[in-house]
């Protein structure tokens, strides 16, 4: 399937934090074939395994995207809600949401004197319906809803949609194991994992579960390319971000430089990447069990957790290459523990 028809089918996918078993369809459907095994845990990440030497690398992509839940019907039929990751109130402010039943509904607040008011109190979410007795039908408290927003190919080569963070990670590890050989020079546990935007929590399960090596987190990453952007070297076309720190990992240097000498050994563009907030699944990787050195795959995005977020194809493809490069090539045997004893 070519990329971009990938990534409109991942990215309209309904999948909050949570309920991401829709996504989850698609990618064992289309990976399934490929794999030695494939199958979930009980929280609901998805394996999927090939076989080969130790060490063994697990590599890791979230299916979740960020989106609310229902707290509250009132009498008119409207719809209080709350977020589910981290989403800001006035990012929401006219957008559409879906549920997972298909129906949609329209965010608006209540009157604010200045819009420094505005917080999650202040939001309402329009179904349409006439009375709470009508809303009830169809939408109960506890619900969650995703962004309702269309995958869109800008004449640039750039693609914009809702949850690109982080069905773009997604697109590209089923890309690469497409792309892979039967015979690998080490064993790869692919892991599309759950409730990322909560707290890295299907990440920490699916480590405890795996006993990697070695771990690399595919992910989105933030870029300073914008007017008046934080202060960042990261920029959109320029190519894979290989990530050096973030709030959530100290990349562990064996890796770094091993994705670095990979990168320019084969030609790929990259950039390297100091984040001061958010973070990814190498986050719980690298603290699982005795301890997993881990690095990050990250894909240039702009507009991170908004209604419209934007990558580049070009990106997108080198991020691929770059991914199947490192899975193709000979890691180094992980150390040892060595004990001294009097």
């Amino acid at each position: 399937m070519k990329i971009e028809r990938l990534l409109k089918k991942l990215t309209e996918a309904y999948g909050p934090s949570g309920e991401e078993e829709l996504v989850s369809s698609v990618v064992e459907d289309m990976t399934s074939a490929r794999a030695d095994r494939v199958f979930k845990d009980k929280l609901g990440n998805l394996f999927v395994e090939k076989d080969g030497p130790a060490p063994k690398i697990m590599v890791a992509a979230h299916m979740d995207e960020i989106g609310v839940i229902i707290t509250h019907l009132d009498e008119q039929g409207f719809l209080r809600l709350a977020p589910v990751g981290g989403i800001s109130p006035y990012r929401l402010v006219g957008q559409r949401l879906r549920f997972k039943n298909g129906n949609r509904g329209v965010v608006f607040h209540e009157k604010v004197k200045e819009w420094k008011e505005l917080d999650w109190s202040k939001l309402y979410l329009d179904i349409g319906q006439k009375d709470n007795k009508s809303a009830q039908e169809i939408i109960r408290i506890g619900d969650m809803a995703c962004l309702d927003q269309p995958f869109l190919t800008l004449s640039g080569g750039r693609f914009v949609a809702k949850a690109m963070d982080n069905r773009s990670g997604c697109a590209i590890l089923i890309e690469a194991i497409t792309q892979l050989p039967d015979n690998l020079p080490q064993a790869v546990c692919f892991v599309f994992s759950v409730q990322e935007e909560l707290g890295l929590r299907g990440a920490k399960t699916a480590a405890y579960r795996c006993e990697p090596d070695y771990g690399l987190a595919v992910d989105v990453t933030g870029v300073g390319d914008t007017p008046q952007a934080p202060l960042s070297n990261i920029s959109l076309g320029k190519g894979p971000v290989i990530k050096v720190k973030d709030r959530s990992v100290m990349c562990h240097p064996l890796i770094k430089q091993f994705m670095q000498e990979t990168a320019e050994k084969n030609e790929i563009p990259y950039q390297l990447g100091v984040v001061e907030r958010g973070g990814t699944d190498a986050g719980a990787i690298h603290t699982s069990r005795e301890g997993v050195p881990s690095g990050v795959l990250s894909i240039p995005c702009r507009y991170v957790h908004s209604p419209s977020e934007m990558i580049d194809s070009v990106d997108l493809r080198h991020s691929t290459d770059l991914l199947v490069k490192l899975l193709t090539a000979k890691w180094p045997a992980p150390e040892g523990q060595v004990c001294h004893e009097k």
